[in-house]
């Protein structure tokens, strides 16, 4: 088990463990779920969901070297 924080801004780091474990990479996108009590965070598979595509997109403006020092001892 890896634990990790949640920050004001609702944002938390997923463990190098896990990212590793999970085969997660920088320009991943993620999905999240709630099945009872429990969070599921599934991996997306690239170009099968338009939606998404155009999220992952987005997400970019938090992939700046500043956010990744900001975040980097998380």
């Amino acid at each position: 088990m890896e634990l990790a924080k949640i920050t004001a801004r609702g944002q938390t780091t997923i463990p190098k463990s896990i990212r590793e474990a999970a085969n997660l990479h920088a320009g991943d996108v993620i999905a999240f779920e709630i099945e009872g009590n429990h969070l599921v965070v599934h991996k997306v598979t690239p170009g099968r969901d338009d939606y998404l595509q155009g999220l992952s997109e987005v997400l970019s403006e938090w992939a700046s070297p500043e956010d990744e020092e900001a975040w980097r001892d998380l």
